[in-house]
């Protein structure tokens, strides 16, 4: 059961058909800078918050963005939605005329979308500068513009721009505004932090003086407000759960925060808060734990790298690496974990570094299927070596796959390595022609066998795993299977110019799962390989290094 809100004693929405989840990742969210959907892109976004659960998803604006309106016109024929509407946004009809007649809210209609969302002027000093019309013509324009909406069997949100600066100016007209828009049929009027410079304390002072206004002339169930909030103060997604406690029963956000200048409110974040904090049911059963799938999903069609340390939703978000932490985990993950990871669809981590102590080395080991709880011995020096080599550059926390042939090595006399090094030779050639060809030389012991092999690359590096996997393909056909997903190169802290110590993180992947291993060496060829053949040695190991 919910509780008041003990700052201001209103209650909080109820969950279920009450309370509006809306996202506006398609339209708000696509004016992030650097960030661009195709129409199949914006399509696949929807069906992914679709699966999510949440109830409205704004498409765009029909008539007045092309694409948008492409996007709503397959929409109504490819989209199939199990749980949202489909929400189309636009603006008020236009000073002078009537809705009926304006050409702009003609496209909305023709959108077919079943939802629409307005944005109206709720600051005077907007509505006399920027709409340059007066106080009462931009009432009748917003009430105007919800009745033909109702009229077409519509609903209608209505966007109030701006309201909280416009409060602040005037809050007698900014109130009326919103009384105008819920008079007329509004499904809910949604205050906007547009200019995003708001805090939780400013949001729940005018939420609560606008509820009281509102229940003052109308019937409390007619009050349905809407929280839209930018993260210019990074407070977005605690101005948003402010406006919650505050009364607010509709709450508007995007995908991982995306949007103009510092973002929105990151919808995830918003929906993860009310759910696990405030105790709101706004999902369907089981949707919660597609969260940190679905802000992946998104990342990758917005060609957006994924936020790492995103609350909720990150690698990172439930990585612990102070040795004290694993410690206390070690006796109970609650102690260190503010909520189960499981409870997002996340995972909890064990970070190994030079802050690592036994525990952190045993919890790690247990993650990688390596109970080394009754081996203190072990544990000692694997927790020494790890500190040694972090100290000389190592990173393992990136490193998964090197921590574990670490620790094999020290528990198990280490994996079968499918070939040992004798030597290897890199040349590069740079001819007058600006062509640069790299060739290198590998010699190996492989299952007893010497063999030598020679490839080119576009570059060192590429040329020695071309002259290694050259030389393993006859007797290790898997290899074929193992592929280059990433490639780092980092000169460490400290470090001068060319004569740097350099570090090498090496990912690959067998098409099911993706490992990471490290180098470190003084010179940049040396780091790349040990995190190279590593890397081969680890995958061929997981795949079997039969010589079928």
């Amino acid at each position: 059961m919910t509780q008041p809100d003990p700052q201001t004693g209103s209650e909080p929405a109820k969950s279920g058909g009450d309370f509006h989840v809306f996202d506006t990742t398609l339209r708000d969210g696509a004016q992030m800078e650097g960030l661009r959907y195709s129409v199949a892109d914006k399509l696949a976004v929807a069906e992914l918050l679709d699966e999510l659960g949440v109830d409205y998803i704004e498409g765009g604006w029909p008539g007045a963005i092309p694409s948008d309106t492409e996007f709503f016109a397959r929409a109504a024929e490819e989209l199939n939605f199990k749980h949202a509407k489909l929400v189309a946004f636009g603006m008020t009809r236009r000073a002078g005329s009537s809705a009926a007649e304006d050409p702009g809210f003609q496209a909305l209609l023709d959108s077919r979308a079943p939802v629409l969302c307005l944005v109206a002027k709720s600051d005077m000093r907007h509505v006399e500068q920027a709409l340059k019309t007066t106080p009462e013509e931009n009432l009748a324009m917003i009430a105007d513009s919800v009745r033909t909406g109702r009229e077409h069997d519509r609903q209608v949100f209505i966007d109030c721009e701006h309201f909280f600066d416009g409060f602040r100016h005037d809050p007698e007209y900014a109130s009326l505004v919103v009384r105008t828009a819920l008079e007329a049929g509004a499904e809910a009027v949604v205050l906007c932090d547009t200019n995003g410079g708001s805090i939780p304390s400013d949001i729940t002072t005018v939420v609560t003086d606008l509820r009281t206004r509102l229940e003052a002339v109308l019937p409390s169930e007619r009050v349905r407000l809407g929280m839209h909030a930018q993260n210019d103060t990074g407070c977005a997604v605690a101005n948003t759960l402010a406006a919650v406690q505050a009364g607010v029963m509709h709450v508007q956000g995007t995908a991982n925060g995306y949007g103009e200048r510092p973002g929105n409110a990151n919808l995830f974040s918003v929906i993860a808060n009310l759910e696990t904090k405030l105790g709101l049911k706004v999902l369907p059963e089981g949707g919660l734990e597609q969260l940190t799938r679905i802000s992946h999903a998104i990342a990758e069609i917005a060609n957006m790298i994924p936020d790492e340390h995103a609350p909720y939703t990150g690698h990172a978000a439930f990585a612990h690496k102070a040795g004290i932490h694993a410690s206390a985990i070690k006796a109970d993950p609650a102690l260190y974990n503010h909520v189960d990871p499981a409870v997002v669809g996340n995972d909890m981590r064990i970070l190994v570094t030079e802050m690592a102590g036994r525990a952190s080395v045993e919890l790690k080991g247990r993650e990688l299927g390596i109970d080394l709880s009754g081996d203190k011995a072990a544990l000692d020096r694997i927790t020494k070596r790890v500190k040694e080599l972090e100290s000389k550059g190592w990173s393992f926390e990136a490193a998964d796959a090197s921590f574990e042939l670490l620790v094999r090595d020290e528990v198990e006399g280490g994996l079968p390595r499918p070939f040992k090094l004798d030597t290897y030779r890199v040349i590069v050639d740079h001819d007058p022609t600006a062509v640069t060809v790299a060739e290198a030389t590998v010699r190996l012991d492989v299952d007893g066998e010497r063999v030598i092999a020679t490839a080119q690359g576009n570059g060192p590096v590429n040329a020695l795993d071309a002259a290694l996997r050259s030389a393993l393909a006859a007797r290790h056909p898997r290899l074929a299977e193992l592929t280059l997903s990433d490639f780092k190169v980092r000169i460490l802290a400290g470090s001068k110019g060319t004569d740097a110590v350099t570090r090498v993180l090496v990912s690959m992947s067998d098409g099911e799962s993706e490992w990471t291993t490290v180098g470190v060496a003084p010179n940049l060829i040396e780091a790349s390989w040990n995190a190279l053949a590593d890397g081969l040695a680890y995958g061929l190991n997981r795949r079997g290094h039969s010589k079928t």
